[in-house]
This record gives structure tokens, sequence and C-alpha cells, in this order.
């Protein structure tokens, strides 16, 4: 009986797959559709990738999903499917902060899926760059964690560039210890970029303890030389397990479980509203008494909603800073433009980095 039950459930299952492939595949004649459509109005300008179309779709999977699988498994695969689908109407190259196996990698994937062609490149200057000259449609740069702080190099990259952030993803950092051996007991030293030893700190104190610790340049490059060397072992993210083919010897083992990245997409077109958006700006003002004050004032009798504030050094001369502004919404929205008006008044130094979706997941 529980065969014959069995057997009925899996014919179901197999009609279900039938009926899900066709509709992925209609979906996806609809997008060349959509390709060719633009490409007649468009010509050669034509911009398939829609940064704010993308995040409404994600939004609607979200909103309408109701299990048994979770949202984000579900948003995970919506997303891998408007990849490939975007892929038929025109590929699309992401340079990222390298080398492969990076978080940064991950970020680039999660956010674009895995249709894309991933570029890795040594300096996030250099993403810029790739960017800029259109070699790259493009790009992906670290800018906070949640434990570490601020990427400075990226908000110094942003001061002068011409780039537009056109999305963000936030980007969970689970490290794990991988190597060739089957016991702990086999691992003579560790591998890892600096901040992740510092982030396993306390499992590596309780676990292996008195084994040397190696800091290099990436947590790619660890797993890179965990596969060659005997006695190795490293600690990095799952991309880096699967492209040097290391087995994962302990999972998650990083002290603080809620460790995050957050991750800028840099490009050359500004992005419309997506209903759900942040801006990011650039100011500075006068070195007078209140002048932060005053120049934050129209935020907040606007109603404007501030996320996130950095200060840097304005390299024009000491002791002179600008600052690094996130607000809830859209540049384009009544009450954002009118606040920016004001502030931009109140500023010596006015600069909107981007409006863009906010992070789905």
């Amino acid at each position: 009986m529980n065969e014959d039950r069995l057997q009925a459930i899996r014919q179901r299952i197999d009609a279900l797959d039938e009926q899900v492939q066709a509709l992925i595949n209609e979906r996806a004649a609809l997008a060349q559709e959509v390709a060719r459509v633009k490409i007649a109005a468009e010509g050669e300008a034509a911009v398939f990738y829609r940064p704010e179309r993308e995040a409404q779709v994600l939004r609607m999977v979200l909103e309408r999903n109701q299990g048994p699988l979770s949202g984000e498994e579900m948003a995970r695969l919506f997303r891998e499917i408007m990849s490939a689908c975007l892929a038929l109407e025109r590929p699309m190259r992401i340079a990222f902060l390298g080398p492969e196996g990076t978080f940064t990698q991950a970020a680039a994937l999660k956010h674009f899926g895995h249709s894309v062609q991933t570029l890795p490149l040594a300096a996030i200057d250099e993403v810029f760059r790739e960017v800029e000259a259109g070699s790259a449609d493009y790009g992906v740069v670290p800018v906070e964690n949640s434990t570490g702080g601020i990427v400075s190099h990226t908000l110094d990259t942003l001061i002068n560039s011409p780039l537009k952030i056109c999305g963000e993803v936030e980007l969970r950092i689970h490290q794990h210890l991988m190597g060739r051996m089957t016991s702990l007991a086999d691992v003579h030293r560790v591998y890892s970029h600096s901040q992740s030893l510092a982030q396993c700190r306390e499992w590596l104190d309780a676990h292996l303890s008195g084994i040397e610790r190696i800091d290099l340049s990436s947590n790619a490059e660890a797993a890179r030389r965990a596969a060659a060397e005997e006695g190795a072992a490293a600690i990095a993210g799952e991309v880096a397990a699967e492209l040097y083919g290391l087995p994962i010897l302990a999972r998650n083992i990083e002290d603080q479980p809620n460790n995050t990245t957050r991750f800028l997409v840099i490009g050359r077109k500004a992005v419309p509203p997506s209903g759900s958006d942040k801006t990011s700006l650039l100011v500075a003002t006068r070195n007078k008494p209140g002048a932060l004050y005053h120049l934050l004032a129209p935020l907040a009798q606007s109603g404007v909603s501030m996320t996130r504030i950095e200060s840097r050094p304005s390299r024009q001369g000491m002791w002179e800073y600008v600052f690094f502004l996130d607000i809830e919404g859209h540049a384009q929205d009544a009450k954002v433009a009118a606040a920016l008006r004001e502030l931009e008044a109140e500023a010596s130094l006015f600069k909107i980095l981007g409006s863009y979706p906010k992070a789905v997941l």
C-alpha cells in the first residue's frame, strides 16, 4: 500500500515538473520577445537589465509565497530563473573584488544569479575602472561589515567616480573550516584572511588551540593553499570550498552568528524608483559651529529617515571631512526631492551617489 502511494506521488511530481519546465521555457521565450521589442525601439542603446523591475519581481515572490519553501529559498530560485532569461537577451559581465572564491563573488552571484560572467579584479579601484570603461556592465564591491565596520577604500573611490550605486546586497557571512584531511587532529596550520581569523578566534581557541594561524590576502588564496598543501586547512566561504574541491570539516565557525557584509552594485546608469528604495549621498559643509546640525535639518523637517552616516577626510584640507549618508526613499520621491534641494543649498559639496532598490533579502 505504501509503495502504491509513493508511486502515485512520484507520478504527480513528474507531471508537475513537466508543467514547471514548460512554464519556465514560456517565460524565457517572453524574455526574448522583450529583447526584440527593446532592440527595435532603442537599437544598441537598449537596456536589458532593470534593477528596479527585478526588485519588484522578487518582492512579489516573497509576498505571495505560502511555503513550505522559505521566502529566501523561493527568491533564490526565481533569481536564477531571471538570470537565465536575462542571459538570453544579453549575457552580462560583472566585475568584482577578487580573486575567485571570495565573499564578494558570492554577493555578485546572489544578486545577479549564476548566468552571468564574473570578472575577478585585484583591487576596488580596478572594479570601478572596468565598469567606467564599459568592459563590465556592473561591479560589486564591499562597503561595510556588521562587526568589522566600513570599507573606507570603497567610500574614497566613490568620491571622484562618475558611476552610480545601482543596488545593494546583504550577505550573511558564514565561515567554514575546510581541508583535505578527515580529522581536526590532522590540521597543522590554518590559512585565512586576518578578518576571518579574528571572526573565528573563539572557535579556533576551543578546537585548534596551539595550531599556527597564517594571515593571507584573501580567503580564496587560503583555500587554494589548503588544496595544495598537506596538513593545511583554510577558513573561507562555501564558494571557495566548491571552487577548490575542498571538503568542509566544520561549518559556521564564526563567533558572531549574525555577521553580515553589505555590498554595493555600481553601474553607469541611474535606476528609476522601485517602490522601496534607498538613496546614498556625499555631502560636505563649511567648518563652523552647528554646521552638521543645519546640514541635516532638512531631512528631519521633511520626515526623511537617515539610516547611516559616515565621515571621511576630504583630502582638500587638514581636518576637513565629507559625509556619506544613506536615507530612505528615492531621489525622485517628492518628499525626498524637496529635502535634497534644501540640503544641497546648505552644503558646500553635494553629490547623489545613487538611488537604488533596498536589498530584498
